[in-house]
């Protein structure tokens, strides 16, 4: 009946009793029961909330409620939908351990440990098929053009976070268990300092209509690739170090996966979508079949780039690059966009949130470090990829918009692949 968990693994559903605690305690081991997914009803002395999807169901009204609030409060001053979305992670602050987690009843009621496994599957699948939207309102055409730019903007504003990030790894060896592989951490904290926020950065200019329609958008958009690319590959490689039994050649394969798997989409995948496109002149008549067809897709290639190491954003991204320009990719945009990003969306900005915990950070000196060490990171990104860009002429407006001035640490990954955002 039971299943013990993993350190590594996340909690999910318990009958109440078995666990204890907030959202935030990833690492729990917890038995959990198989049955305990539809609720029998109160008028039975039964307790919905005890029950996973009730649970999910409340959880989600209670995030997209908030993320709507904040949508209509921003309106006023002209903020992009992701802006109101970045906050929610705010309210999931709030939501979570670190206000109303203090009270016990939320804790482990509304926002309980067992929750996190569904919330947060359902929160990356949302993602997944953002990141294939993305893809779809993407023109190839003009990444390849700024194909060398791109690269060289991307080392720019990835190398020197990435010392920065390896060279104060040393400042936190004091804080960090003897039992931590140091060449992974030191390999983990520069990736961390280093790595951009992709999935916002397209959320950005999707929402305000510059992915295809201005190409300078395609500019930061393919830095932006290229640097979640090296970012994931150096990550695969710090699992590989830290890992006794894993082969030094990991990240190598790694990267030779990604690459065939590119090859795979551009040259296997999208002849098929030309020939889709060629047999069915009317896209509005196309068959549901195909449609379902394309939609699965998206979670298998998902599960290719996961298998290799890759995260499976990348894959739906890829996929969605692939498929033609035209009615084909206006058709699947209408039937799936307000659903991912008014409804998953706001889960995966949420989690983050609801997944901090304040108050186990009440050391003076690591919060001065942290901050110390976010500044320098955050100015050497933005001023390393400034740099670079006015150098290719752009204008200094330009080359802010390349910085992308956003953090993002990745999450820590499971035993043998690689996690993220």
């Amino acid at each position: 009946m039971a299943q013990v968990m993993s350190e590594a693994a996340m909690a999910t559903a318990v009958p109440a009793g078995t666990a204890r605690g907030n959202i935030s305690n990833a690492g729990a081991v917890v038995c959990y029961s198989p049955m305990m997914v539809t609720a029998y009803g109160i008028w039975n002395g039964g307790n919905p909330l005890e029950f996973s999807l009730p649970l999910f169901i409340l959880q989600t009204a209670i995030i997209v409620a908030t993320t709507r609030i904040l949508v209509l409060l921003l309106k006023p001053i002209r903020q992009p939908r992701v802006i109101a979305e970045i906050l929610v992670r705010t309210a999931g602050v709030i939501l979570g351990p670190s206000v109303m987690g203090q009270v016990e009843v939320w804790a482990t009621t509304v926002f309980p440990v067992r929750s996190l496994l569904t919330l947060e599957t359902v929160a990356h699948l949302g993602l997944l098929y953002f990141l294939f939207l993305v893809g779809l309102e993407m023109d190839v055409n003009v990444i390849q053009r700024s194909g060398k730019k791109a690269l060289i903007i991307a080392v720019a504003g990835m190398a020197l976070p990435f010392c920065i990030g390896t060279a104060t790894s040393f400042i936190f060896r004091h804080q960090v268990s003897k039992n931590v592989h140091q060449a992974s951490f030191l390999l983990f904290l520069g990736v961390a300092l280093s790595v951009t926020a992709f999935p916002v950065l397209a959320r950005i200019l999707a929402e305000i209509k510059l992915l295809s329609t201005r190409s300078w958008a395609a500019s930061p958009m393919s830095a932006a690739i290229v640097n979640d690319m090296c970012a994931w590959i150096l990550l695969a490689l710090a699992i590989a170090i830290s890992e006794v039994n894993s082969s030094a050649f990991s990240s190598l394969w790694v990267l030779l996966s990604g690459v065939a798997f590119v090859l795979a989409c551009f040259y296997v995948v999208r002849p098929a979508m030309w020939w889709l496109v060629r047999r069915v002149p009317e896209v509005e008549t196309l068959s549901d079949v195909y449609v379902t067809l394309i939609l699965t897709g998206v979670m298998l290639a998902g599960v290719c780039t996961d298998a290799i190491g890759i995260h499976s954003v990348f894959g739906a991204f890829v996929y969605g690059l692939v498929i033609p320009s035209g009615p084909l990719g206006v058709l699947l945009i209408e039937r799936l966009e307000d659903f991912v990003t008014g409804l998953l969306l706001p889960l995966f900005f949420a989690i983050s949130g609801l997944r901090t915990n304040l108050t186990r950070v009440h050391d003076p000196l690591t919060v001065g470090l942290l901050v110390l060490v976010f500044v320098m990171a955050s100015f050497a990104k933005v001023m390393g990829t400034i740099l670079i860009a006015v150098s290719y002429t752009m204008t200094f407006r330009d080359g802010r918009g390349h910085a992308r001035g956003h953090l993002r640490v990745p999450p820590r990954p499971a035993p043998r692949r690689v996690q993220a955002s």
